[in-house]
């Protein structure tokens, strides 16, 4: 995969997958943008490692559900590298465990907030300035696909919608730019380290064919895969990576 010469924004990409893919973008050329909301470190350090190799990046801070600071981050990338050529839409979260009779209607929003309209908002704001070839690539979950687990309704239904966006934006903006979706399944991240137990995660491992939990880096190969030239035939697609778990 080579992205010599072409810039990609990241968001989330202070930790966990989105570092890998932060990572795995540097190693394939791209110039990268690296929103975090609180994980300064892990996204300073990224552009540390990717200066020190040659590369070039940048970190921006702010909070995707915040159309100014979407805006602040869309005029940093294009200030410092002149185009967006790729989007990896990592932002996202349950943010709690809510039954939906627990829920409120903050609640609701703030996971929708938090997993689509982010989404919607980056889109809008990168759209003008993608040319031939761009790519989209967005996370929805396998919770997408099969409802989550307890408490994750509010967040299952946040990220099939995010499946139905990308179908429909696939179809809206091609030929001139392409979009797909991941949808992992139990990968060790932050993630599962607070809202699931591990008795959980160490029973879900055994059943998958695979016999372990995805890493970061396994979710990374393949966004940046379907970010890049290689993948110019595929749009539109919700791409399962769960070792097997599923099957959709």
């Amino acid at each position: 995969m080579n992205f010599s010469g072409k810039t990609a924004i990241v968001t989330g990409g202070g930790r966990d997958i989105g570092r890998a893919c932060v990572m795995r973008l540097a190693q394939a050329g791209a110039n990268v943008v690296i929103n975090y909301h609180s994980s300064s470190a892990g996204a300073d350090s990224a552009v540390e490692e990717i200066v020190a190799a040659g590369g070039k990046a940048v970190a921006v801070q702010g909070d995707m559900t915040n159309p100014e600071d979407v805006s602040a981050l869309v005029s940093k990338a294009l200030e410092t590298f002149g185009s967006i050529d790729t989007l990896i839409h990592v932002t996202g979260g349950l943010v709690a465990r809510k039954t939906t009779a627990e829920s409120t209607l903050e609640h609701w929003n703030t996971v929708m907030s938090l997993n689509l309209t982010s989404l919607y908002m980056m889109v809008q704001a990168c759209l003008p300035h993608m040319g031939e070839g761009s790519s989209i690539v967005t996370f929805a979950s396998q919770a997408g696909r099969d409802g989550g687990g307890p408490g994750a309704t509010a967040y299952a239904a946040s990220k099939g919608a995010v499946m139905t966006y990308t179908r429909g934006l696939a179809k809206e903006l091609g030929p001139k730019i392409r979009v797909n979706s991941l949808c992992p399944g139990m990968i060790d991240t932050d993630f599962h380290n607070t809202f699931t137990k591990d008795e959980v995660r160490t029973h879900v491992a055994s059943i998958t064919p695979l016999k372990r939990e995805g890493t970061p880096e396994d979710v990374a190969n393949l966004a940046v895969y379907l970010a890049s030239d290689e993948a110019a035939f595929i749009t539109g697609t919700n791409v399962d990576i769960n070792g097997g778990l599923l099957f959709s």
